[in-house]
């Protein structure tokens, strides 16, 4: 089992992602940390022991030190932690000093994901971002004084405007930082943000072949820097891989806490009201706060067990393939292999790991 929470504040509401998230105005306060710990009290799963428990967003470092602390302590009152082997909080480099960094590795957290995106000046512009890339670095810093010890990267490439020099500028800066993971995502257009409209104005270009270079470029240079590349969008020193994201890749169950979030729990799935002024006064109300529940099928469950799986570098099960088997073309274009039991991307088969799970459901 494991837990994640949803603190959907951001200082700014960056253009292209399309996670549930607002600026905080008034309900980045008490009432709203309340209302997760009443949530989590309430919930079908109080008394469960996380093994690994995630603060995502949103930018959950954007709480105050008082609520952050009241909000930590308050979990450790309502579940049994001390099978957590991993807590991640992730963390916007402008929203954070070395006091409240403190804090967080003080009340449990030992893992931070730092959104940095870019170091670039041009490409943090496209991105709307609201740190440059000095206070990236210096946020970096400050995160190893507080005592940490695993960190996270996250990149972005295939932004428009940003070439193979910029892309590599951003990794050479990262590997001169020496985190323990690295997260290279590649630039989607999500429903609902600033980028899709632009991009279906014609304003932002996409390029399948632009994504594969920088792609291939990340994953040669990384691998040569000491990462292991062990799902397509990550990479970690050996032992350093994320605990939380395994966990989604290969199944277990997961509990969602605030609005937006999402929870996966004996074969049922459901969304927590994504509404932050509503989640809040449902809680207090006692009013039910799931939405969009829905009962997984065992079809349901192969094919996403297919489409995570081959993303890792363990690759997916062969009973996981349908009847008859597939794999025969995938191979002959050297796309896929067979290893003890197991389809694994090759090379070039991880650039295109949506399509072939697509070929292969």
């Amino acid at each position: 089992m494991h837990l994640y929470l949803h603190i959907p504040f951001c200082r700014r509401l960056c253009p292209y992602c399309g996670f549930y998230k607002h600026t905080p105005g008034n309900l980045a306060n008490r009432a709203f940390v309340d209302a997760l710990l009443a949530e989590a009290e309430r919930s079908r799963a109080a008394g469960f022991a996380p093994e690994t428990v995630y603060f995502g967003g949103g930018t959950p470092s954007l709480l105050s030190p008082a609520l952050l602390e009241r909000l930590m302590r308050g979990l450790a009152g309502r579940f049994d932690l001390s099978r957590v082997a991993e807590w991640t909080i992730e963390a916007n480099p402008a929203t954070f000093d070395l006091d409240k960094a403190r804090l967080m590795r003080e009340l449990g957290a030992d893992r931070v994901s730092l959104g940095v995106q870019s170091f670039s000046p041009p490409v943090l512009d496209t991105l709307g971002r609201d740190h440059s890339g000095e206070e990236a670095v210096a946020a970096f810093h400050t995160l190893r004084e507080a005592g940490f010890q695993n960190l996270s990267l996250d990149l972005m490439f295939s932004i428009p405007g940003q070439d193979a020099a910029l892309w590599q500028a951003d990794l050479d800066q990262a590997a001169a930082l020496g985190p323990e993971h690295v997260s290279a995502y590649n630039l989607t257009y999500e429903e609902d943000t600033e980028f899709l409209t632009k991009h279906q104005k014609g304003e932002l270009d996409a390029d399948e072949d632009r994504d594969a270079s920088l792609f291939h470029q990340a994953a040669d240079f990384l691998g040569s820097a000491g990462y292991l590349h062990y799902e397509i969008s990550n990479y970690a020193r050996p032992g350093f891989e994320s605990r939380h994201n395994r966990a989604y890749w290969s199944g277990a169950d997961y509990l969602g806490l605030g609005p937006g979030a999402v929870s996966t729990l004996g074969g049922e799935r459901w969304k927590t009201l994504p509404d932050t002024a509503a989640y809040v006064r449902a809680i207090l109300d006692g009013a039910e706060t799931r939405v969009e529940i829905e009962r997984l099928s065992e079809e349901d469950r192969r094919l996403e067990a297919l489409s995570m799986r081959l993303r890792t570098s363990e690759g997916a099960p062969l009973d996981l393939l349908p009847e008859p088997n597939p794999l025969g073309s995938l191979i002959e274009q050297g796309w896929v292999e067979q290893r003890e039991g197991r389809v694994v991307l090759t090379r070039a088969g991880k650039a295109l790991a949506d399509p072939i799970a697509g070929m292969l459901a």
